[in-house]
């Protein structure tokens, strides 16, 4: 499965579409949360790991939030809004200096995470395509060169 990421320009919004609530269905809450945490545990290890804690239970808290987020917005129950309030990542996320490149890493993460899962590719692309589009989001600091050997 050839899971592309998608380029934009800093700053850009583009428009996005939730995946489709089968997802939610094949994976169920479990699922998901296995799946959350295993990126998680990917990213710990990963060049971006200076933004996230090295706390192990406000990482593990970490995890539960973004599973809750996940399990959401595939159409799961509002476990997110009941625990944080409507979701506001691009606020949330504006203490941490996201650059292009963490995002590709971030992304690389979770493709290694989806590419273990045992559902059906269009399930995965679904999922994927809407990550792939989100995460531009979260991008808030420019890269100040694109140089693969760049210090994230």
């Amino acid at each position: 499965m050839d899971l592309q990421i998608n380029s934009y320009q800093f700053g850009e919004r583009p428009a996005v579409t939730k995946p489709d609530p089968e997802f939610y269905k094949q994976l169920g809450e479990e699922g998901i949360r296995k799946m959350v945490s295993r990126h998680y545990d990917l990213l710990r290890v990963s060049p971006i790991k200076h933004l996230f804690s090295n706390d192990d239970a406000e990482f593990e808290q970490s995890k539960q939030n973004s599973a809750d987020f996940m399990i959401q917005i595939c159409g799961g129950p509002d476990y997110f809004n009941q625990h944080k309030g409507k979701p506001m990542l691009v606020d949330r996320h504006a203490q941490f200096r996201i650059k292009p490149e963490g995002r590709i890493v971030w992304l690389n993460c979770y493709k290694q995470a989806l590419l273990e899962l045992d559902i059906p590719e269009n399930l995965v692309l679904s999922f994927w395509n809407y990550i792939n589009v989100f995460s531009a989001w979260m991008v808030n600091t420019p890269s100040t060169s694109f140089d693969v050997n760049t210090k994230l």
